[in-house]
């Protein structure tokens, strides 16, 4: 099992550049889907579930040709819909929790598909309801073959309708807005998620000839058109890594510059580590962070406990809550972090504690961090990710350790952060891969 070894208490300087975006990129690669001409896309990551996306497109037909390191040309002119049958897709398919989004666009163009239950990180009760509700609205039938945990679509004919999501998610609304861009007449989405990524597939299909209205609220309007066309588009940086490389620098005291950060994009992200005590300034599109002994989190106006919680976009990310939790370990202050989307996220935090970390679980969506005012380091210990963003997170921690930490379980982070390893090392960490297996 690979591992990685970390010698922590370093202070790291340099500068670091975010890799695309992992979010978007299972949404854009899926649109390829709804045009036989060619789509160019650049800033792509290099990542484990982003690589078995693209494998997944080509395995069911897409012509894909690498032109660099983050670039690829699709064309999907020669689909194989009969490849749904098989043994291979259903282990690819299976596999990848972002496979569920080459559902809609296969809807919209062929009027069929089906799907095995996707797998992923295990944080919680995932539901795929809000995408099935919203094509079943659209005019698909759906059935569950439970002896092969399969589900098979047919949509012969899509047509638009009003639609009111029981959730703001971000791939259901992108899933839903790809089936409907070729749906006979007019389809509304509201309580639609409006994320950066869901703007950036918005205004990829538009460009492909689609008509969608409302992009950046919740009220999104949809006029089918007959047929799609090809494009170009570039991703936008992983606003993830950024918040993971905010809280880095913070926790190892260092001076850090994150590249290309496209910081019109991050809505509250940067706002969030400001309230940690974060200082960092922006230098053209770069953010420029500070080495800081110490930052002291903010109070309510009234002098009670800062509570940083996720919520749909434009709200805080569910995502770095993990970030922030850990952040807020060597802080002043005190925080209460409350992740209301996935009930099982904050279960790594008795990995934090065993390194030192004053935290209080006081259920499971809720965690109190006590800050440690840098005036008492965590210590490295052996730990396991449970899943990407906790491994991040472990990862942070383990680089502002005292002493040796070894994170086993490592293939959950590169399933969604690119040449880590590298990446941090050129900051001067002191981080190395090796083949090791937990003691228990």
């Amino acid at each position: 099992m690979n591992a990685f070894e970390i010698i922590g208490g370093k202070k790291l300087k340099g500068e670091i550049v975010p890799q695309g975006a992992k979010n978007e990129a299972l949404q854009i690669l899926s649109a390829v889907l709804l045009t036989e001409e060619k789509v160019t896309i650049s800033n792509i990551p290099d990542i484990k579930d982003v690589n078995k996306l693209i494998d997944l497109l080509a395995a069911l037909g897409v012509k894909v040709s690498r032109v660099n390191k983050d670039t690829y040309e699709f064309e999907a002119k020669d689909i194989n819909i009969d490849y749904f049958q098989s043994e291979e897709f259903k282990q690819k398919g299976g596999s990848l929790r972002g496979s569920i989004m080459i559902v809609g666009p296969l809807l919209a163009r062929f009027g069929k598909a089906a799907i095995p239950k996707p797998g992923g990180d295990k944080i919680g009760r995932r539901r795929l309801d809000t995408h099935f509700l919203g094509f079943e609205k659209l005019g698909a039938k759906f059935v569950y073959d439970a002896e092969n945990n399969f589900f098979n679509v047919d949509a012969t004919e899509l047509k638009g309708t009003y639609i009111l999501m029981d959730e703001a998610s971000v791939t259901g609304t992108a899933n839903i807005v790809m089936a409907a861009v070729l749906a006979k007449g007019t389809t509304t989405i509201y309580n639609a998620a409006c994320e950066p990524y869901l703007q950036q597939l918005c205004k990829m299909l538009n460009r492909m000839g689609a008509n969608i209205s409302g992009i950046g609220s919740n009220l999104l309007t949809i006029e089918g058109v007959e047929r799609l066309g090809g494009t170009t588009h570039r991703m936008l940086p992983d606003m993830i890594e950024i918040g993971s490389f905010i809280g880095l620098a913070a926790m190892t005291g260092s001076e850090i510059t994150i590249k290309d950060v496209c910081f019109k994009e991050l809505g509250i992200i940067p706002t969030v580590f400001a309230k940690l005590g974060i200082q960092f300034e922006l230098r053209g599109d770069d953010i420029f962070i500070p080495a800081q002994e110490s930052y002291e989190i903010d109070t309510f106006i009234d002098g009670s406990i800062l509570t940083v919680s996720d919520a749909p976009w434009p709200g805080f990310t569910p995502d770095l809550l993990s970030i922030v939790l850990v952040t807020a370990i060597q802080a002043k202050g005190n925080v209460l972090i409350h992740q209301k989307m996935f009930e099982s996220r904050l279960f790594f935090v008795d990995k934090l504690i065993d390194m030192g970390a004053q935290i209080i679980l006081c259920d499971p969506h809720r965690a109190t961090v006590i800050g440690l005012k840098n005036q008492t380091k965590l210590r490295g210990i052996e730990m396991t990710s449970p899943d990407i963003r906790a491994g991040v997170s472990l990862l942070i921690a383990a680089l502002s350790a005292q002493g040796k930490s070894v994170i086993y379980n490592i293939e959950q982070i590169e399933r969604g952060y690119q040449d880590i390893e590298e990446r941090l090392k050129a900051l001067g960490a002191d981080i190395r891969r090796v083949d090791a297996q937990p003691a228990h």
